[in-house]
């Protein structure tokens, strides 16, 4: 085998173990990838899984709690004292047959008290049965909560849905600019060897060598740009969904003519910002009522049983043994100068605020998705006039170079041909990339960008 037959070989072991090597990744592969890759979109879910546990604690409270305490005392000093004696007359008057003087005379009497070792334990039952609303009211905020958790994770996944979708088109679209720069670089290329065959058999000057090299340069020069280009957006995808910047990949569907499908809409209800917003009302509303709660009657009723072991009286117990007691509660403000009106109105003008705000930020929404629906209108016709520009402008390219090569047009003609056509194809390229990512835009404007990456 011979040396150049063996290095041959090797060159296409090492291509043919590159192309496997890279990773070759559809658009619905970059959505899935970034999704599971962006921290905040992990953030929301642990908000939704926070707002479910929220949910749990209110509910707890519509429930009696049981809750079993005790304690223990131990104190060192023991109380001792006695009764004086006293005198009690027991007889008026007084003979010689009556002792004392008819009086009656007691010792002093003494006593001990002791409290250590004393001890209690017991359980206790509370059940709150009238809060003025305040439990049922925490109850719908955070059920509330937890449904503009869920919404919030919708707004996450369209924003991270919207960012790879740029960067997955901006890549097709520099990957066609590349294309584009090497097929021009070549074409010129090719008109330089022709030029110079011309210069060497007399029939063209120098100067004109000259001009065309001019344009070689300048097709070199985009032509690593493009270059660049296509390296820095790669590593932007791979950014986004999660893969080492210098990683290899490829995309699979590189179609920049295909159509995406979406739904002509002209409300902002499917936006996840819009119903937040609506849900926000409605926490207001529970807001006022939990406020509200605060100033009217409570009432509830609690039981326990309890166990007692103390006190020692001439270290005799005077309490041991068990017993129930109940009790039935109510409490009723009365007069607060004025502070639970005054917070009851607060919360109602944040309500009022939260509505201005919502209808504020639909109009504004509204406009951004027409705007958006205009965007696509306009790259549509965008479209279709550097298609046809493309065409007229290879169909010149076609007859500068039948008449250059008889000598019917000049280089610098012909050099402008190629020019306008190199122009009107990256002119096509980029209408149809900018067509993709505003239908992009109107689909996250619009609120449909989450429903169609999972169609």
């Amino acid at each position: 085998m011979s040396k150049m037959r063996y290095i041959s070989i090797l060159l296409l072991v090492f291509i043919s173990l590159g192309a496997s090597a890279q990773q070759k990744i559809s658009l619905s592969d970059c959505r899935e990838m970034a999704l599971k890759h962006n921290k905040q979109n992990r953030v929301s879910v642990l908000q939704i899984d926070k707002a479910s546990q929220d949910i749990i604690t209110y509910r707890s409270k519509f429930f009696p709690h049981l809750s079993a305490e005790g304690n223990y005392l131990f104190n060192s000093k023991k109380l001792k004292d006695a009764i004086p004696s006293m005198t009690i007359p027991t007889l008026t008057g007084t003979t010689p047959h009556v002792p004392n003087g008819g009086v009656l005379i007691t010792p002093d009497i003494p006593f001990s008290f002791n409290l250590n070792n004393s001890w209690m334990a017991g359980v206790m039952l509370k059940q709150p049965l009238y809060t003025g609303g305040k439990i049922r009211s925490a109850y719908k905020m955070a059920k509330l909560g937890k449904e503009m958790s869920i919404l919030n994770h919708s707004m996450t996944n369209a924003d991270v849905i919207y960012q790879t979708d740029q960067a997955y088109w901006t890549l097709i679209k520099v990957e066609e600019m590349l294309l584009v720069a090497q097929k021009y670089k070549e074409v010129v290329e090719h008109l330089l060897k022709d030029v110079e065959n011309g210069y060497e058999v007399g029939m063209l000057s120098r100067n004109e060598i000259l001009k065309v090299k001019v344009k070689l340069n300048e097709a070199n020069l985009q032509y690593r740009r493009a270059e660049n280009a296509v390296t820095l957006s790669k590593m932007n995808l791979c950014h986004i969904i999660g893969l080492p910047l210098l990683e290899d990949i490829d995309i699979l569907n590189q179609d920049i003519n295909q159509v995406t499908s979406y739904k002509v809409i002209h409300d902002v209800y499917l936006r996840p910002e819009y119903r937040i917003l609506s849900k926000n009302l409605e926490l207001k509303q529970q807001e006022i009522k939990l406020t509200r709660g605060s100033y009217l009657p409570q009432v509830g009723v609690m039981g326990g049983w309890n166990y007692y072991d103390a006190l020692k009286f001439n270290d005799n117990k005077l309490f041991k043994g068990g017993s129930f007691s109940a009790m039935f509660s109510v409490s009723v403000p009365l007069f607060q100068w004025g502070e639970g009106i005054s917070k009851v109105r607060a919360k109602k003008v944040e309500h009022q605020m939260a509505e201005l705000q919502r209808d504020d930020a639909t109009e504004k929404m509204i406009l951004e998705m027409t705007m958006a629906l205009n965007e696509i209108d306009e790259s549509k016709l965008e479209v279709d006039m550097t298609s046809e520009a493309l065409v007229q402008a290879a169909e010149n390219l076609k007859i500068s170079t039948e008449q250059y090569e008889v000598g019917l047009e000049t280089l610098t003609d012909h050099m402008e041909a190629q020019t306008l056509w190199q122009k009107a194809w990256a002119q096509n390229v980029e209408s149809k990339a900018q067509l993709r990512l505003n239908e992009t835009n109107y689909l996250k404007a619009s609120g449909q960008l989450e429903m169609n990456a999972k169609n």
